[in-house]
């Protein structure tokens, strides 16, 4: 209750006039950046608005008033909360890729658990009926080069020489076959997660069967240097791209939440947009890998050597999505102020 409410008025119309001067220039100024001292006033400014509307509340004749404070403290908070303020941060590409992509990964882990898992439940199966059925092999394999016998396909690895334009041809369109299969992984969410789940135990079929292949010819030495350094990393993309397909669908489904569909597809396209965006990057990565490494084999390139590297760099890439972004930038913590 306002004992006295023309002295309080008169205290607080300034401070509400400065709020609306303030928000009036961040909506005729959208990429305008606030300074850390102007962020600082806007909070309380919206603060002092948003008490006083409050106190207001409680005096019924005062309704001009409270038509005038409460779309002006609504603004305020839209600034302070929403998208917009959001949006006029600048974009920082090392911050992205460091913090914000590992983050979002740890956010919706149980996705990936899943994609994971559906993966590894192909590959068993793909394993599974190459064993019980040789002949299956047409079938499941994708490509021709995978069709013939392991140990004459090794023979003739060991044996080729390619020339630095052949690689770098190669590395292009890997990178572009591997980043469209990570999209439609991402995007078949939208299936409610059915065509995630498909294209994954797919392509877990194909893995299972092409391991058990080599295993069974007596070249897991030779699988194991040939998949690892560009497989260690290229895989694990993939099960990133089937987690933000289901996360999609954990949006369309909307199991246990009381929002809207628009609301809740709203939250998670900033998360999916980030983890595709990370996945593309990582699987440039791979394409250059695999073409300029991992197709080097014995006696150019000894297959301990590329064994050991794809060890360390999916060690590494486990440590990045588990630990990597967790301690904010001082640049973050003053902007949470």
């Amino acid at each position: 209750m306002i004992v006295d409410l023309p002295r309080f008025l008169k205290n607080e119309q300034s401070a509400w006039q400065d709020l609306q001067m303030l928000l009036d220039r961040l909506e005729t100024e959208p990429d305008a950046a606030l300074s850390l001292d102007e962020a600082r006033r806007l909070h309380t400014l919206y603060q002092r608005a948003a008490s006083g509307l409050a106190r207001l509340s409680t005096s019924p004749s005062e309704r001009g008033i409270r038509d005038y404070l409460e779309p002006l403290v609504a603004r305020a908070y839209g600034e302070i909360h929403g998208r917009d303020a959001v949006r006029r941060l600048p974009f920082r590409p090392w911050h992205w890729f460091f913090r914000s992509f590992p983050r979002a990964f740890r956010k919706h882990w149980l996705a990936f658990a899943l994609a994971f898992s559906v993966t590894m439940v192909g590959a068993g199966f793909g394993a599974l009926a190459l064993a019980l059925d040789p002949q299956a092999k047409s079938a499941i394999m994708p490509f021709s080069h995978l069709l013939g016998e392991p140990g004459e396909r090794v023979a003739n690895e060991e044996n080729q020489s390619e020339t630095s334009d052949m690689r770098t041809t190669f590395a292009a369109q890997l990178m572009t076959h591997n980043t469209r299969v990570s999209i439609l992984a991402m995007a078949l969410g939208m299936t409610y997660g059915v065509g995630t789940w498909i294209l994954l135990f797919y392509n877990g079929v194909i893995l299972g069967a092409v391991c058990l292949d080599y295993i069974a010819a007596g070249e897991s030495v030779f699988l194991s240097a040939w998949l690892l350094p560009h497989g260690s990393v290229e895989i694990p993309a993939i099960f990133i791209a089937g987690q933000a397909g289901f996360v999609l669908a954990g949006a369309l489904i909307g199991r246990g939440s009381r929002s809207t569909l628009s609301d809740r597809m709203r939250a998670v396209v900033p998360d999916t947009a980030t983890l595709i965006g990370g996945v593309a990057i990582i699987l440039v990565w791979a394409g250059i890998i695999e073409s300029f490494l991992s197709q080097d084999h014995e006696p150019v390139l000894p297959y301990g050597v590329k064994i050991a590297f794809g060890l360390v760099q999916i060690t590494l890439l486990i440590l990045f999505l588990a630990f990597a972004g967790r301690r904010k930038a001082k640049w973050e913590k003053e902007a949470a102020l």
